[in-house]
């Protein structure tokens, strides 16, 4: 059987056959176990708990709601079936121009009005992943580099690298300064890559992080911006998390910073962004490259030939962003969910003596699970994510995933399941961390988790915690719209 296996690969090029996708990760084992035993609140309740999927559907009642006032803004239905022969044979690849401006208006809505964006400059992808790949197809050469502070995004290498030969080298961070870039450690990755005879072509950085869930700085953007300029590289900013951020301090776009820097070349500054995470629409496959640079543009439309996104997607979600009330509204609730489910996952962690970074953005919480490594060593961290795996049974995404140099970190997702869910998930951890503390000796100082060892997470104070959603009077949190975790 092997040897027809072999046969069948030799049929193949090398980079089908190759590990460029990046699929024997852990972050990907994750999800395999969980396709395998999926969790069902009636069907599989010992399932596995899909917690390593950074998806936003804390809003979904919302989109629901303006589909169903709005059925004309689809050509899939009675009231907007005159539109259907129009959209359908509609192809440029330029996209269609209600589609750029509305997409620009809401990128700007995003960023508090602080910035504008220019439709021309829209450029169409098919997903954050798309465009990370186009923009490394016109940035880099083959065997080429970018620069990336860890931990970072275990897609990066399949996205930006799988394709076009194109290396991600790190940028070192850690939780010394809670992973905050510096410029130190942004030269010593420089200087290393010359070193090494590697031509480096620009910097990578994810803003807000995933999977940190924290915000750049405005000086630390400045002091990358002038760092590419005096070195000529591309920045390429990932910012597909920036309507994500629940609470202080607010999110600086590095678009902010071309606008206010007059010595900054602009050429080299290219933003990606999606609709993926700000509005909970992954499977529409909306991506964008925003490029300051004109032959990037160009080439980028070229290039976009082969990820665009359908004219009938394009025709909706124009229609969609263009309600300023919707948009307004679906801004505000989305940051307040997100904001209630935050406070409520991280206060149950706490419960148990387990802390997180400190953050405000983003889908997920980056766990410290060091205190509970028998070494801290990667192949502990291996052993205690098999465990959660196998024995707790949710799929939370290890540190060694986004190329954490620090063992026993672990990214946990907490927007792509509902209340009841979350609930259940917090029981099992707890359970967890209970059975790996018997027999240990309580310390005469007591900490927060073994000041009620029993747990009632799904008790009065629990949901007091969720309540703060109800500083929103359109709010359902506390009656959770979601379904329960899915793919």
């Amino acid at each position: 059987m092997e040897i027809v296996k072999e046969d069948q690969q030799k049929l193949l090029s090398k980079m089908a056959v190759g590990g460029g996708h990046g699929e024997d990760s852990h972050y990907f084992d994750g999800w395999k176990a969980y396709n395998d035993d999926p969790f069902h609140p009636t069907e599989n309740t010992n399932g596995v708990i899909q917690l390593g999927l950074a998806e936003n559907q804390l809003c979904f009642d919302l989109t629901k709601e303006w589909m169903t006032n709005n059925p004309e803004a689809s050509i899939c239905t009675a009231e907007g079936v005159d539109g259907f022969q129009a959209v359908a044979n509609f192809q440029d690849y330029h996209g269609l121009p209600r589609f750029r401006k509305a997409v620009a208006r809401f990128m700007e809505k995003q960023r508090g009005g602080r910035v504008r964006f220019d439709p021309d400059r829209i450029v169409m992808s098919g997903g954050a992943t798309g465009a990370h790949e186009t923009l490394a197809f016109c940035l880099a050469n083959r065997g080429d580099a970018f620069l990336v502070p860890t931990p970072y995004y275990p897609g990066y290498d399949r996205d930006v690298g799988w394709r076009t030969d194109v290396q991600l080298l790190p940028i070192e961070c850690d939780s010394s300064n809670n992973f905050v870039l510096t410029k130190s450690a942004l030269e010593a990755a420089y200087d290393k890559a010359k070193e090494a005879n590697i031509k480096v072509k620009g910097l990578i950085i994810n803003n807000p992080s995933n999977p940190l869930g924290t915000v750049l700085d405005r000086d630390t953007l400045r002091t990358i911006v002038s760092f590419i300029n005096q070195n000529n590289l591309h920045l390429v900013c990932d910012e597909i998390y920036a309507g994500t951020v629940f609470t202080q301090p607010d999110f600086t776009s590095i678009s902010e910073i071309v606008e206010e820097d007059r010595d900054c070349n602009c050429n080299l500054i290219h933003i990606v962004y999606s609709l993926s995470k700000d509005m909970g629409l992954p499977g529409f496959r909306v991506g964008i490259v925003y490029s300051y640079n004109d032959d990037v543009v160009r080439c980028a439309r070229k290039m976009s030939s082969f990820g665009l996104v359908s004219t009938q997607t394009q025709y909706l979600i124009a229609s969609m962003l263009s309600d300023d009330e919707f948009v307004e509204k679906y801004i505000y609730e989305c940051r307040m969910r997100l904001a209630a489910r935050y406070k409520a996952f991280t206060w149950g962690l706490c419960q148990m003596g387990i802390h997180c970074l400190n953050s405000n953005a983003g889908l997920f919480v980056w766990m410290d699970l060091r205190h509970l490594l028998s070494k801290p060593t990667i192949e502990a961290e291996t052993k205690l994510w098999t465990r959660i795996i196998n024995e707790v049974k949710l799929n939370v995404s290890p540190g060694s995933s986004f190329h954490c140099l620090e063992p026993g970190w672990f990214r946990v997702c907490f927007a792509n399941i509902d209340d009841e869910t979350m609930k259940l998930t917090l029981r099992r951890i707890e359970s967890f961390v209970m059975k790996k503390k018997e027999g240990t000796v309580v310390p005469a100082k007591r900490k927060c988790w073994q000041r009620n060892m029993q747990l009632r997470l799904s008790s009065k104070r629990l949901d007091d915690v969720m309540m703060v959603s109800q500083m929103s009077p359109h709010s359902p949190i506390s009656q959770s719209p979601l379904v329960p975790a899915r793919t």
